[in-house]
């Protein structure tokens, strides 16, 4: 049995923390040093934690740490997903920081390595699920076992990393001082790298490098920050969260996704329901919300892989309705009818109008398509000879790229997903809602776009979600959208989590997931004797769980665009939980066409999105 082995978890920690520290000290050569380290994982493995410890010296001692961390901060205000950020911001910091401690203590190569393996079988499957984290695998496997392959954008990248490694060999000036010049190389590769891979419309919308750069602290310290802290918000949210980027780049093990803390105090909406009602449950969703399209096995399997966390204690189910897979005609059956009758009145009452629209939309996208899959010609070092530029050949000591290649972009390479919160808080436009979805989805069916629409609301501790339409459908299943009805609550994170779920697991490049709601979740608790209690999820607890499960989505490389209908005093809630990417519409009317100007946009971007 090991030393550590035998020391109490208490000691244990005081043990490691001693160890890591001094460790830090020592490679930094600045014992004020005061960086938060990571003793909880010592236990898992003591290598990973000890190699965190000594690329956080290296870091300190060799370049300037602070002004990284705040090249980070600027670039999460400017627009940037916090976490792919942040992991490619720790790749380069090893690459950079790993090569010049490594010249100087002989065993540091032997400990990278030993915490590269450590990684590799403890968080393979997670790193394996991100393009980020499968970069970071190849850099461990390149360490361990040399140039493995892989996929183009993942060599490329990490070639490109690996330059940070020995770019201070090259200037003898470098080695010596600890310079911002050096930094620089470092927020270059990450900020381009970042742009190239995660999200190619960064700087159209919000500018290059030295825009992010020339943001000054006061606009810094107007952000509310409080969203982006992991822990309690203290009074300079800024410094803050300026502490934890710090943290952040010098770690190298993966954590589970981390989730919005439940509130401490929070008043309960309580609605009693005695046992055998509760023994009932699962039937009575059937009767009140048809019957599911998945088994019970399968139901099972998946809520024991989403509902987690926020909603550790929910449930949800699935289904396409009650007027789909009726299991008995009984009160809830009659009142889908009737409403579903309300929606074909509406729509015949305005069935010039929505064609005369889904005709509209549907040239828009094609147009667009078109000129997506229209050939564009790029300068090359290989490929079709240029015969116009041969001039420069043997006049010239770089005569440059000599030739032309043709590239030529898919026009379906991506899925859309449409998420409508079905709570009650939409009845009055229920209608207007089903009609402009089916719009929406009569123009991509018509281009042959792979849409899904779901609709979603929450009883007792599920969260229903009642499919309208699964992507590869017949162009005829739009019109099952009539039998769109509202309903009790909503859990919009829950939702939001399982739809995302489903638009991952596509194989089209590009996933775009589009949220109709009003910008208030909200799910009343249900108490039942010995049983699930779900934490309220209502007020700031709800809007961070949301947001939070957003920030994770576009973090996975989805384009997520909200879509606001509510009432304007909720406008702030929406902006926090869909940041830059949303828009507000007052008459429902517009849906349609706001959503198919967001497609085009993401279209005919001369980089795309995806």
């Amino acid at each position: 049995m090991s030393y550590d082995k035998m020391l109490p978890d208490d000691s244990l920690n005081a043990e490691a923390e001693n160890r890591l520290r001094n460790l830090m000290w020592t490679i930094s050569g600045d014992y004020a040093l005061d960086t938060k380290l990571d003793v909880e994982s010592y236990r898992r493995s003591k290598y990973i934690s000890l190699y965190d410890a000594v690329k956080q010296g290296a870091f300190a001692r060799f370049y300037d740490k602070n002004a990284f961390a705040l090249y980070l901060v600027k670039k999460v205000y400017c627009g940037a997903e916090e976490r792919p950020l942040t992991e490619l911001a720790q790749l380069c910091v090893d690459a950079a920081s790993y090569r010049r401690i490594a010249e100087e203590r002989p065993g540091v190569p032997e400990l990278r390595n030993r915490a590269f393996s450590d990684l590799l079988e403890d968080s393979f499957h997670r790193m394996s699920a991100t393009l980020p984290g499968r970069i970071k695998i190849a850099l461990m496997k390149n360490s361990l076992y040399g140039d493995e392959g892989g996929e183009k954008q993942v060599r490329e990248s990490v070639a490109r990393i690996l330059e940070l490694e020995n770019v201070h060999q090259t200037d003898a000036k470098r080695v010596d001082s600890k310079c911002t010049t050096t930094t620089m190389d470092i927020i270059r590769t990450v900020d381009a790298l970042y742009n190239s891979l995660i999200d190619k419309g960064f700087e159209r919308k919000h500018g290059g490098l030295d825009q992010v750069l020339s943001v000054t602290l006061e606009e810094l310290k107007e952000f509310d920050w409080g969203d982006f802290l992991k822990e309690e918000i203290s009074e300079d949210a800024l410094d803050q969260y300026f502490n934890q980027m710090n943290q952040a780049v010098t770690t190298m093990k993966e954590d589970a996704d981390e989730e919005p803390e439940e509130p401490k105090q929070a008043k309960r909406r309580v609605l009693l329901i005695d046992e055998k009602a509760a023994a009932k449950m699962y039937s009575y969703m059937e009767l009140n919300f048809g019957r599911s399209y998945l088994t019970k096995r399968e139901q099972e399997q998946k809520n024991l892989r989403l509902c987690r966390g926020a909603h550790t204690d929910c449930s949800l189910y699935f289904t396409e309705g009650i007027l789909e897979n009726t299991v008995l005609k009984n009160a809830q059956y009659v009142n889908a009818r009737r409403y579903a009758e309300k929606n074909r009145v509406h729509f015949q009452n305005n069935r010039n109008r929505i064609a005369w629209n889904v005709e509209q939309l549907s040239d828009e996208l094609r147009r667009s398509l078109n000129r997506r899959s229209e050939p564009e010609r790029q300068a090359a070092y290989a490929g079709m000879i240029v015969p116009r530029l041969l001039w420069k050949v043997g006049r010239m000591e770089t005569p440059g790229r000599l030739f032309e290649k043709t590239l030529r972009r898919s026009n379906s390479d991506f899925a859309v997903d449409i998420l409508i919160d079905g709570s009650g808080s939409q009845r009055d436009r229920q209608s207007d809602v089903a009609m402009q979805a089916y719009i929406l989805a009569e123009a991509l069916a018509a281009n042959h776009i792979p849409l899904q629409i779901t609709s979603f609301c929450t009883f007792w501790d599920y969260t229903v979600l009642q499919r309208f339409r699964e992507y590869d459908a017949p162009r005829e299943e739009n019109r099952r959208l009539l039998n769109f009805v509202t309903s009790s609550n909503n859990r919009d994170g829950l939702a939001i989590r399982a739809v995302g779920d489903s638009l991952l697991q596509r194989e089209e490049e590009g996933k775009i997931l589009i949220v109709l709601s009003d910008g208030k979740p909200n799910d009343i608790i249900v108490n039942r004797p010995n049983s699930r209690n779900p934490r309220p999820y209502y007020g700031e607890y709800a809007v961070r769980d949301t947001a939070y499960e957003v920030r994770k989505l576009r973090g996975s490389g989805v384009c997520v665009l909200g879509v606001f209908t509510g009432k304007e005093t909720e406008l702030m809630a929406e902006k926090r939980i869909f940041g830059k990417d949303f828009t507000y519409i007052r008459d429902i009317s517009g849906f349609a066409r706001v959503v198919a100007r967001y497609l085009r946009r993401l279209l005919e971007e001369d980089s795309a999105n995806f």
